[in-house]
């Protein structure tokens, strides 16, 4: 059981049958009245945020979420197949769980599943990744009088904005929590 006075950024407890963590949390001691937690907390499942304060003295029951490292092996159809790094265990997965990490993740790429009470609900894809331009514009050698971005799609089929001097077959380095263009690898 945990406490609304001892909640802290990345606590993760049951409230009515689902399972939040906590995403900003502030204590609050009014000069009239009693204290109170005022939170933002995200449902780790469907991902939706809410505001919601809390009596300190409220207890929950604390939820455990499993993180493991998988390697996403390949598709076939809808369902999309990963690989326990320990156990060698393949784990099919829908295409709406993984939805969001398909956009920067390729054969053979680690990544981390979350799981609670043994069934997956996220796919987080490593913080930076190096992926291949499969298409863009022609960049203009030496041209920098104008800074600018232009569309670049992936290998993966993810499109962002990159530096007018990025070209096709260059591999270039993407922050996944941002979905933007970090640098140019060599």
């Amino acid at each position: 059981m945990v406490s609304a006075g001892d909640f802290r950024k990345g606590t993760t407890f049951e409230m009515d049958g689902k399972v939040y963590t906590v995403v900003e949390f502030q204590h609050v001691k009014p000069g009239k009245g009693s204290a109170f937690v005022r939170t933002k907390i995200k449902n780790v499942i469907t991902g939706q945020v809410l505001e919601n304060t809390f009596n300190p003295s409220d207890k929950y029951e604390e939820a455990h979420i499993d993180r493991r490292e998988y390697q996403y092996s390949y598709s076939d159809g809808d369902l999309y197949y990963f690989m326990d790094a320990e156990t060698f265990d393949m784990l099919p997965l829908n295409h709406d769980i993984c939805e969001d990490a398909l956009k920067f993740i390729k054969e053979e790429m680690n990544v981390t599943i979350s799981s609670y009470k043994g069934a997956p609900f996220a796919v987080e894809p490593p913080n930076f990744v190096e992926l291949t331009v499969a298409d863009t514009e022609g960049g203009i050698q030496g041209d920098t009088s104008k800074p600018g971005n232009k569309p670049a799609t992936l290998e993966t089929g993810y499109t962002i904005g990159v530096p007018l001097f990025v070209n096709i077959g260059d591999k270039i380095r993407v922050d996944t929590r941002t979905g933007t263009y970090m640098e140019r690898v060599k």
